[in-house]
């Protein structure tokens, strides 16, 4: 080794960790300038100007201040302004003009029948009473643009779009007849909306079915182009009559509830809105408060004994849209507290009215029509394998849906009760629902009632609508008749079969995050 070599390196070394006199430091700066911008010397003379900028702002920065204040300390003070003003009298104003207040319902709003009771009598829905309503959510449209990462993430899966649509048409028995069938009911319920956002008559109950016809179909606000508005003016319709502590009022045995319920907690799992959120928990807080020990409900969520009967009564056909309250949820994983154990209670209280040869029966064992909805709500409970179920899907193998608006062996709600049966069947697979669709869809086609070129779309062209109306005994025609049967040519792609991998996987997903940890058991079975 070149002991010279070295000793220069020491040399540069040492020379720069020592200290340069103030001349020696600007003339390599001046020097360094000069140098190809490469090269070290023209890197050192970059670092120096950035050590010597400090002090010198130091200096500046405070006598620049200083002079500023002189500045402003000098300047002429100007004279103050008189503006001279005007009080208009009151009599002079003029009223305000487009300022939208929520309609009142009429005092004397014609009563709707919306239940379905196998033998019982007829059972009212009234209007909206005057009741003290929720503080006002924030507009809905401050958060209606964001974006749930998928589309209710459960058994409804990421099915509702228009990419996933047309496979799930195809793979489960839809077909371009049904869809322009629901496209037609669609434009027929945006074309009647009220403008505060509801639907008549029973105008909480029917704006729960219109916001779950729609979902049903992908249809969100800030999403959907032609019927984002139209969900939106009905959510909020929603929240602004529901009461502070959650309920969303109706009349007579208050169906209205339930129904309501049900779409806000599957609104939310679609839009992921902290409005709706909000008060979708807030319904279902009353559901599980409602709940009776026997694991049912009854009307008006009475969760008290019948002064009558000196029992809990515990109602098939009202459990049932609890029931899919509960389970839409769930699902859209709402934090409410006793939500799990209230969906395991309700599993007792559904077999509770089944029959020993299957069915379901009213307020105890039965096997008319409200059979479909015992099957379908303990499918949806995680209890389809379940005795009961198999033996009623047998005694629903004999239904036909024929003429689905004249009276049969169902009982008086026929439409009603094919809401459930169809959904039902289509959980169960196989024969059964191949067979049941095939017969479903030229009636429910064949049946809707069609004006030409009524509405406009979203690109300027007349496009037809369509409605349906039926005889049911207990219904709130034509809107709860033609929400019922959309949802029903929507199935294809509304839910995911539970039995499918996909729902399995999902369901396993929500229960492995569950901290509930009631001590009733459910049979799984097929979940």
């Amino acid at each position: 080794m070149d002991f010279n070599e070295v000793d220069a390196n020491l040399a540069e070394i040492a020379e720069m960790y020592g200290n340069e006199s103030y001349i020696k430091r600007m003339k390599k700066l001046f020097t360094g300038l000069k140098a190809p911008r490469d090269s070290r010397a023209y890197k050192v003379a970059m670092i120096e100007i950035q050590r010597l900028s400090a002090p010198i702002s130091a200096v500046l920065l405070p006598l620049l201040s200083v002079l500023l204040l002189v500045v402003l300390s000098n300047a002429s003070v100007t004279d103050d302004r008189i503006i001279e003003t005007q009080i208009m009298e009151a009599e002079e104003m003029q009223e305000l003009e487009d300022v939208e207040v929520l309609e009142k319902p009429p005092e004397d709003m014609e009563q709707i029948e919306i239940d379905v009771p196998v033998d019982t009598p007829n059972v009212s829905v009234e209007n909206v009473q005057d009741t003290p309503m929720s503080p006002q959510p924030q507009e809905f449209d401050t958060v209606m643009n964001v974006k749930s990462p998928v589309i209710l993430k459960n058994i409804y899966g990421d099915i509702r779009n228009t990419g996933t649509r047309g496979a799930s048409l195809a793979r489960f028995g839809g077909d371009k007849q049904t869809e322009e069938a629901v496209m037609r009911a669609l434009r027929w319920l945006k074309k009647n909306q009220n403008a505060d956002g509801s639907w008549s008559k029973n105008k909480v109950a029917m704006t729960g079915l219109g916001v779950l016809t729609f979902l049903a179909h992908g249809e969100k606000p800030g999403d959907s182009p032609e019927f984002g508005e139209t969900v939106r003016k009905a959510l909020e319709y929603l929240m602004k009559v529901q009461r502070d502590n959650g309920l969303l009022p109706g009349g007579g045995n208050n169906y209205d509830h339930p129904i309501a319920s049900y779409a806000l907690c599957e609104a939310y799992g679609m839009t992921l809105n902290p409005n709706v959120k909000y008060a979708a928990e807030k319904s279902l807080e009353q559901i599980i408060k409602g709940q009776h020990p026997t694991g049912g409900w009854t009307y008006k969520l009475f969760p008290g004994v019948d002064p009558e009967s000196g029992k809990y009564r515990d109602d098939t056909s009202y459990m049932g849209w609890c029931a899919q309250a509960l389970k839409a949820g769930k699902l859209a994983r709402l934090d409410v507290d006793g939500l799990d154990k209230s969906m395991r209670d309700s599993v007792k209280g559904f077999k509770a009215n089944a029959a020993v040869n299957g069915g379901f029966g009213y307020t105890s064992p039965g096997s008319g029509g409200l059979t479909a909805v015992g099957v379908l709500c303990l499918q949806l409970l995680g209890a389809g394998s379940d005795t009961t179920v198999r033996k009623s899907q047998d005694l629903m193998d004999g239904w036909s849906i024929g003429e689905f608006d004249k009276e049969n062996k169902v009982g008086g709600s026929p439409q009603y009760y094919f809401y459930y049966a169809t959904q039902a069947k289509f959980h169960a697979g196989g024969k059964r629902w191949a067979n049941w669709n095939a017969e479903m869809k030229p009636v429910y086609i064949k049946a809707q009632k069609i004006t030409k070129n009524a509405i406009k779309d979203m690109n300027g062209k007349d496009q037809d609508i369509g409605w349906w109306e039926n005889v049911d005994a207990h219904t709130d025609r034509p809107v709860m008749d033609t929400c019922l049967v959309a949802l029903q040519l929507m199935v294809y792609y509304r839910n995911l079969p539970t039995t499918s991998r996909e729902a399995v996987q999902v369901e396993a997903e929500i229960e492995a995050t569950s901290t509930d940890t009631g001590d009733i058991e459910v049979d799984v079975g097929n979940l």
